[in-house]
Formats: C-alpha cells, sequence, structure tokens
C-alpha cells in the first residue's frame, strides 16, 4: 500500500534513536581506518606515501553510493532500501578483515564505502517523520548520531587496535551491519515515497538539480571547505601525535580522538538556532570557530601542548558539527519530494572536500609538518568566508 508521499506517521523517540544509531555506524565504517592507516600499510604492503590512500578509497565509494544509491530513496521504500545497503556494508568490512593484499583492501574500502551511506538515507528519513517546526531539532538528532559516529570511529578503532589487532575493527563493524539490517527492517515504520521515476532519470536528475538550487549550491561548498579541513586535520593529526614532539602510542591516540568526540553536544544546539531562523550568521560563525580551532593546534603542536592541541580540534569538530545541522535544514525546507537526491548531493559535494583533504593529509605532513597542514586547511576556510562574505550581496 503506498502511501501519501510527505505524510508523517506517529515517531517517537525510540524511532529517531534506531535512525541516530545508523547514522552513526554507518559513518563510523569510513574512519576506523584513519588511526590504523600506519598499522594496516605496514600489515598489507602498501607504500608510506600512499598510506592515506586506505581513507581516501572508502570517501570516494561513499561519494559513488550517494550519486547512485541514495536517490533511490525518492522512489524505493526507505526500510528496505536501508537494510539492503547496510547488508552492502557488511560485506565490504567482512572482506577488509581477510584482506591480505593493497588492491584487496582498497577494492573492500570502496564497498563499503558504498554501504557506509545508510546515513544519508537516515537522515531525510527522520526529516520526513519530523514536522516542520521541530525538523531542526530532530535532524539535529541524527546528525548527533551521525558525528557520534565519525568521532568515536577513531578511538573506538584505536583501543580495539591496540587489543586485539586491526583486523578485529573491521570483523566488529561488519556484525554490527548484519544486526543492524535486521533490526532496522524490523522496527522502523515503512515509508513509500512518491516517485514514480526511472532510475536513470533519477540519476539524470541530479545535475539539473545542482543547477536549479543556488541554496543548495551554497550550502554545499561551505561544508566541503570545512570537512575538507575535518578530514585533513584528523588523517594527519595521528602522525604528528606518534612523532617526537608528543611519542603517543596507540592507547594515546585513542583518548585523543575521543577528545573530540565532545563536540556532539553542538548538533541539537545548532538544529536550535536553525530552527530560529539564525542560519545565515551562524555560519559565518561556524567558518570563523573552523579557523580559530585550526590555528589553536598549530599553537598547540609549536609548543608541544597536548591540551591546546585537543582543545583546537574540539573548537574546530564543533564548527564542522553544527555547520552540517545548519546546511541540512536548510535544504530540507526545499523541497520534500525529492529530499533523498537533494541530500545526496549536498553531502556528495562536501565528501569530495572530504577526499582531497584526506588524499593530501600524508603529503602536507611529509613536505612541512603539522605547519603544512595548518597553512593549507587555513587558506581554505579563508577562501570559504570570502565566499560566505557574497550571500550578502546575492540570495544564491
Amino acid at each position: 500500500m503506498t502511501s501519501i508521499p510527505d505524510a508523517r506517521p506517529a515517531a517517537g523517540a525510540p524511532t529517531f534513536f534506531l535512525l541516530a544509531l545508523a547514522a552513526g555506524l554507518g559513518a563510523a565504517n569510513l574512519y576506523y581506518a584513519q588511526p590504523l592507516i600506519a598499522l594496516i600499510a605496514d600489515d598489507i604492503g602498501l607504500d608510506e606515501t600512499l598510506a592515506s590512500l586506505v581513507v581516501t578509497v572508502g570517501q570516494l565509494g561513499y561519494i559513488a553510493g550517494l550519486l547512485l544509491l541514495v536517490p533511490l530513496g525518492d522512489i524505493v521504500e526507505n526500510r528496505r532500501l536501508i537494510s539492503a545497503i547496510l547488508l552492502c556494508a557488511a560485506a565490504g568490512l567482512g572482506l577488509a578483515f581477510l584482506a591480505n593484499a593493497p588492491a584487496v583492501f582498497l577494492l573492500a574500502a570502496l564497498v563499503f564505502g558504498i554501504g557506509s551511506v545508510v546515513a544519508q538515507v537516515a537522515v531525510p528519513f527522520a526529516a520526513h517523520l519530523a514536522r516542520p517546526e521541530e525538523r531542526g531539532r530532530k535532524v539535529g538528532s541524527v546528525v548527533s548520531g551521525l558525528m557520534t559516529g565519525i568521532l568515536l570511529a577513531r578511538p573506538v578503532s584505536s583501543l580495539l587496535a591496540h587489543w586485539f589487532g586491526w583486523r578485529s575493527v573491521f570483523l566488529i563493524a561488519a556484525l554490527a551491519m548484519l544486526a543492524l539490517a535486521v533490526g532496522l527492517r524490523l522496527a522502523l515504520p515503512p515509508r513509500h515515497p512518491g516517485g514514480r521515476t526511472s532510475y536513470a532519470r533519477l540519476v539524470g536528475s541530479l545535475l539539473p538539480l545542482l543547477r536549479a538550487q543556488p541554496v543548495l549550491r551554497r550550502r554545499a561548498l561551505y561544508q566541503a571547505a570545512m570537512f575538507a579541513v575535518f578530514t585533513l586535520f584528523w588523517t594527519a593529526v595521528p602522525l604528528e601525535l606518534a612523532g617526537p614532539e608528543f611519542r603517543l602510542g596507540q592507547q594515546g591516540i585513542a583518548l585523543f580522538a575521543l577528545a573530540g568526540a565532545a563536540s556532539v553536544v553542538i548538533s541539537p544546539v545548532a538544529g536550535w538556532l536553525a530552527d530560529r531562523g539564525w542560519s545565515r550568521i551562524a555560519t559565518g560563525a561556524a567558518l570563523a570557530l573552523a579557523l580559530a580551532g585550526l590555528l589553536l593546534t598549530e599553537f598547540g603542536s609549536g609548543t608541544s601542548s597536548l591540551i591546546v592541541l585537543a582543545i583546537g580540534a574540539i573548537v574546530l569538530d564543533c564548527a564542522v558539527t553544527a555547520n552540517l545541522v545548519f546546511g541540512q535544514r536548510a535544504i530540507f525546507m526545499l523541497a520534500p519530494e525529492i529530499r533523498a537526491r537533494l541530500n545526496a548531493l549536498y553531502i556528495a559535494t562536501f565528501f569530495f572536500g572530504g577526499a582531497l583533504g584526506s588524499a593530501v593529509a600524508s603529503p602536507l605532513y611529509e613536505l612541512g609538518g603539522w605547519w603544512a597542514v595548518t597553512v593549507a586547511g587555513g587558506a581554505l576556510l579563508l577562501l570559504a568566508l570570502v565566499y560566505y562574505a557574497t550571500e550578502f550581496r546575492s540570495r544564491g
């Protein structure tokens, strides 16, 4: 039986919790490898200068999934789609657990990257279930789950690798995906979207949609800059922490990454601000805050202060998380019937930024140390602030 496209079945807190859990564990798959790149590269025989490919290939798979799978949320029953995507993630994670050569691991990363887009079906689902006046808060709660997954993935994987080896991380993640595939299929309410177009037309509509939606383009570019700096920082910082200035082991790196998880508290606050129409000014504040956080990390590195480095990381993460909520709330108010495609375009655009950030992290750090990382990230944020200034001269 097909429901009205934007009808909202009754949804309580447990439903939004399940969606947040799916978003968090799905997104975490992309980041388990980030603090483990040296361990994985050494074990599978991947050259050190190419080690960041362990992270980058997963993000490229994620972008492919965003463009090829997430749009199906506008035409395929969402509960069934979520379960299928989770099974894809489980297959890729299982292959990573078994990988013994660079090509096999990178193929696995591509597959579990594609499957990690479950988060981007869960977030529009939450927007569909929420009433318009509370959409910012409900989306913010699911984004909290997403960012919790991203931020906890690094310390959890570091600790598991320390105790049981890096392969245990991917085995446990694969089992979690299988459990979620079954649990969400049984627990979530059905959602039959109203779209009746073909898959080819659905994917073919993405570029015209991007051209037709100036709010989407602007919001995606803001977050692309933010996410590039975010992944640049978190891919390079384990190298800095393990280096001669700090000399941290895997457990120390895990505890440092745990500090960044404090930023998840900002999502509901950002949603509250967005619901009151303060997204524009708050976006500028978030961009400036990200730059301040990055500069703090440079000061922390230069003075060998782990506390200052951690404070900078928290500030940066808070800014990135808040800006993500502002952007998603803005695009989810545009057109309910194409919400999945709008979200896919938004996330895919800023994940291109994220893939770029992780790809250049190792070469930049090898070239100029933490100073080079700070300069590159700072330049990108300054460009984003210049672009943000044009918002006050144009409604685009």
